[in-house]
């Protein structure tokens, strides 16, 4: 259980009578790049808020760092988030409302403010006034706060918004970086889900309030590995063609024999042909693969907006 920074159990969130999440039971383990995939409005801001604190579960607890009820406030002081820009005081430059915030929390050392700015690439901008920052500016002054008190769990609510495709490779390689040599487990949600691959290695599908599933990314990358998919009459003779004709062992049996074949993916009829010189009917094939954003829809029956 050690290994376990945040896990929560049945947790639901009502407004009025609808449910904004509806019995969320999810673990996010150490060390982890945790990726949240969910469309709009499916309850991925509300999650997070309620593991930050900023809001308050109708049902269901949050349990992180092994601490629960009156102690998750101690415990969330090991945490970093950005779930909303924070208030910045427009007049102020970004050292200043760092600084701000660091006397506020009584996060000790002056010079946390300067690795945070130096983290995100604002160093440069430190006395800049926030009300001419960019939105990328913005966004990259939040995750500075985030930071500043070196988190052990870095809770992120589409960090990328605003930033340029520059900024997005910058935050992708901080990412790593955090995750490397502070080991740091972050949580992330992003409705860019390309970017979101480049990083997470695990994730979380919420769909409606609900958590539908969690798949580790190399789990994920097994499902989504681009295969012919043959349904045949006779499986195991199959699977011998696939070994002596075709010379290949990169291929997998299923239930009611149905094979996925990870060679040969440009001549499939090669493949029929050597089943058909054998004996063996071919009752369909159909070249499969996906990416996250394909697996995601599959996953929710089809749609958009992811």
């Amino acid at each position: 259980m050690d290994d376990i920074v945040l896990s929560t159990h049945g947790l639901t969130r009502r407004y009025g009578g609808q449910k904004a999440l509806d019995q969320v039971s999810l673990t996010v383990r150490r060390g982890e790049i945790y990726g949240l995939v969910g469309r709009n409005g499916a309850g991925k801001t509300t999650l997070m808020r309620l593991i930050t604190g900023q809001s308050v579960p109708t049902e269901g607890r949050v349990e992180l760092f092994g601490a629960t009820g009156r102690d998750l406030r101690r415990a969330r002081a090991r945490m970093g988030a950005m779930v909303e820009v924070p208030a910045f005081s427009p007049f102020l430059g970004a050292r200043e409302n760092l600084e701000y915030y660091r006397l506020q929390r009584g996060i000790p050392g002056r010079e946390t403010v300067e690795e945070a700015l130096e983290l995100v690439g604002l160093a440069d901008a430190g006395a800049k006034k926030f009300k001419t920052f960019s939105l990328g500016m913005k966004q990259r002054l939040g995750l500075a706060l985030a930071l500043m008190n070196r988190p052990d769990l870095l809770v992120l609510d589409e960090p990328v918004n605003g930033l340029d495709p520059e900024g997005v490779v910058e935050f992708r390689r901080l990412l790593g970086r955090l995750h490397r040599e502070r080991q740091t487990t972050v949580l992330i949600s992003s409705h860019i889900l390309a970017e979101l691959a480049n990083v997470a290695t695990c994730y979380g599908f919420l769909e409606r309030g609900r958590l539908l599933e969690e798949i580790t990314a190399q789990t994920l990358e097994e499902r989504c590995r681009v295969c012919l998919r043959l349904q045949v009459d006779d499986a195991a003779k199959a699977s011998v063609i696939f070994h002596i004709k075709l010379g290949t062992d990169a291929f997998k049996v299923l239930p009611d024999n149905t094979l996925e074949l990870y060679d040969h993916l440009d001549c499939p009829q090669a493949v029929s042909q050597a089943l058909a010189e054998e004996g063996v009917f071919l009752q369909s094939m159909e070249r499969r693969g996906s990416d996250l954003e394909g697996y995601f829809l599959d996953l929710i029956g089809g749609g958009r907006d992811a």
